[in-house]
């Protein structure tokens, strides 16, 4: 049974007042954690443009507030899930009452762009690799030319000289012992100046790479689990009340059959959980 729910019972009408309760002080919390601060980035070509940003780690700064707060409860600490440009940072909490779990699932979702960082040197290595990738095609051409060469005399080595390019394939995808040598032979053949372009090349992607930056946007609301898994931006905050038999949980029970005594154990546990919350 999820809080807040619908059901018309004292015991779950109270559950879900705390309920809103700690959902409205999470939102309240999680809008001053991602305020956002004016930055300049770069665009591909080099083009500046001003956009807005947060810190995701002031998120993950109040989801170990709460955590340090609710030691009693079991949770599997702060998670982190990447989905292309889709992030979320969530937390899930639970403890149990007698044969009832209660259990909390407090989560942002946040959209990253990705940016270059605003630095002359990101053009500088766009420059030479447009330089570096044009010196190279000629060198590649001829490369590929001197590979099919050592491929067909190979080929003829073994008894294969007439061998059409899908038996080729097969025969390449099954030995990886000859697929090795042959793209050693024709690299090894390949003249030192081309080796040297090709590990520049390389180098400089890594360091374009390091000076790509990410842009986080987010929406000050909250959202439900339907919307979430449509990747919308915000928060999310719920409880989950579930009947345990053995050790299989279930959500269809008649709150009216909770014991007095769990039910106020259960209601204390929602007060701790707003304690904990404020930051």
């Amino acid at each position: 049974m999820q809080i807040p729910s619908k059901l018309a019972d004292d015991f779950i009408i109270s559950m879900n007042e705390k309920s809103e309760k700690i959902r409205y002080i999470f939102l309240e919390s999680i809008v001053n954690a991602t305020k956002s601060m004016p930055v300049k980035v770069m665009l591909a070509d080099a083009t500046v443009i001003d956009q807005t940003t947060f810190d995701p780690t002031k998120v993950q700064q109040y989801y170990q507030h709460i955590l340090k707060m609710i030691l009693d409860w079991t949770t599997d600490g702060i998670s982190i899930s990447k989905d292309k440009d889709l992030r979320r940072i969530f937390i899930k909490f639970n403890i149990k009452e007698g044969n009832y779990s209660l259990s909390c699932h407090m989560s942002l979702q946040y959209h990253a762009l990705l940016y270059y960082r605003l630095d002359h040197r990101v053009v500088e290595i766009q420059k030479e690799l447009s330089d570096i990738i044009e010196r190279t095609k000629n060198l590649e051409v001829d490369l590929t030319q001197k590979g099919d060469q050592v491929v067909r005399e190979k080929m003829r080595e073994i008894g294969q000289s007439n061998i059409d390019e899908q038996k080729l394939f097969e025969i390449l995808f099954e030995n990886d012992k000859l697929t090795n040598e042959l793209v050693d032979k024709v690299y090894s053949s390949a003249d030192k100046g081309f080796h040297q372009l090709t590990k520049r090349k390389s180098d400089l992607f890594k360091e374009l790479d390091g000076m790509i930056i990410e842009i986080h946007h987010t929406s000050s609301v909250m959202i439900d689990e339907i919307r979430m898994i449509a990747a919308e931006e915000g928060c999310l905050c719920h409880f989950d009340l579930e009947h345990v038999k053995n050790q299989i949980k279930g959500g269809n029970f008649d709150p009216k059959r909770i014991p007095l005594r769990i039910k106020n154990n259960l209601l204390k546990r929602m007060d701790d959980v707003l304690k904990a919350i404020k930051f």
